[in-house]
C-alpha cells in the first residue's frame, strides 16, 4: 500500500489531504472520498481511508476546514464544522476540487468515485448529492440527515447507503422520517440502516471516551460498525461492479 499526503488550494486557501492505495497492480480502479468528522481531518479518517486501500480502493481522505485544522475540543469542532457550513459554495468547492483530485489520479478509473462521511462528513456527502455532483454511491455513517439544500427528481445521480444510530440524539427520529420522504420524492434510490440504542458517532473507537470526557452523547458501537463497514464493502462491491 503506498501513502501520499497532497496539499492543494481553493480560493487561496490551503488544504492537505491523503490518499492510499495499493501500489503492487498499474491497473485502475474505484475511487473513494472520505470526509472528515466535526474534529477535522485527523488519524481516524486516514485509518479509514488505508482500510479502504486495502480492500482495492484509491481512498482521498478529504480536508474540509483547513490545513492543520483539527482538535478534540467540541467547542472548537463546532466553530470549524460551522465556519464551513456557513458558505455553501465555499464548501461546494473544496468538495470538487479534492474530487477532481482523486478522479485524475492515474490508479482511479474517473466515472468510478463514491464518498463516503462520517458525521459532519456525512452530512457534507449527502448534501454533495443533493446538489447532482457526479458520484456514484455516496455512504453516511452518523451523519446529518437535514440539509438547506432539496434533493430534486431528475438531479439525483448518486446511490445512497445510510448508517445511523436509533438512540441518537443529534439524528433525531423526526430528521431521519424527513429525509426518507425527501429521498422517496426525489426517486433516489437509498438504504437506510438504523442500530437501535446506538449513539453518535458509533464508528469511531475514540467516541465513548469523548463522550464521557465532555459530557456529550457519543459511544463506540463495535457491533454496529463492523456491520456498517461491512455493509460498505458489500455496497461497493455491487456498485461497482
Amino acid at each position: 500500500m503506498k501513502t501520499e499526503v497532497i496539499d492543494y488550494a481553493v480560493d487561496g486557501k490551503s488544504y492537505s489531504g491523503y490518499l492510499a492505495w495499493d501500489d503492487s497492480t498499474q491497473a485502475k480502479r474505484p475511487g473513494v472520498m472520505l470526509v472528515h468528522e466535526w474534529w477535522g481531518h485527523n488519524a481516524f479518517v486516514r485509518e479509514q481511508a488505508e482500510k479502504l486501500a486495502m480492500q482495492g480502493y484509491c481512498a482521498f481522505a478529504v480536508d474540509m476546514f483547513g490545513s492543520g485544522k483539527q482538535t478534540d475540543d467540541p467547542a472548537e469542532a463546532q466553530q470549524f464544522r460551522d465556519e464551513a457550513l456557513e458558505n455553501p459554495v465555499s464548501l461546494e468547492a473544496c468538495f470538487r476540487t479534492a474530487l477532481t483530485l482523486l478522479q485524475q489520479h492515474s490508479a482511479v478509473e474517473e466515472n468510478q468515485v463514491a464518498a463516503q462521511g462520517y458525521c459532519f462528513g456525512g452530512g457534507v456527502a449527502l448534501t454533495m448529492a443533493r446538489l447532482g455532483v457526479e458520484l456514484r454511491g455516496v455512504v453516511s455513517y452518523h451523519g446529518a440527515l437535514a440539509s438547506e439544500v432539496r434533493a430534486k427528481k431528475g438531479k439525483f445521480q448518486a446511490e445512497l447507503q445510510v448508517y445511523t444510530g436509533g438512540a441518537d440524539s443529534m439524528i433525531p427520529p423526526q430528521q431521519v422520517g424527513a429525509f426518507v420522504e425527501e429521498m422517496q420524492e426525489a426517486g433516489a434510490k437509498f438504504t437506510l440502516v438504523s442500530y437501535p440504542g446506538v449513539l453518535h458517532g458509533f464508528t469511531n473507537p475514540v467516541a465513548t471516551e469523548r463522550g464521557q470526557k465532555f459530557g456529550l452523547p457519543l459511544a463506540y458501537n463495535q457491533e454496529a460498525a463492523q456491520d456498517a463497514w461491512q455493509g460498505t464493502l458489500d455496497f461497493y462491491q455491487k456498485l461497482f461492479q
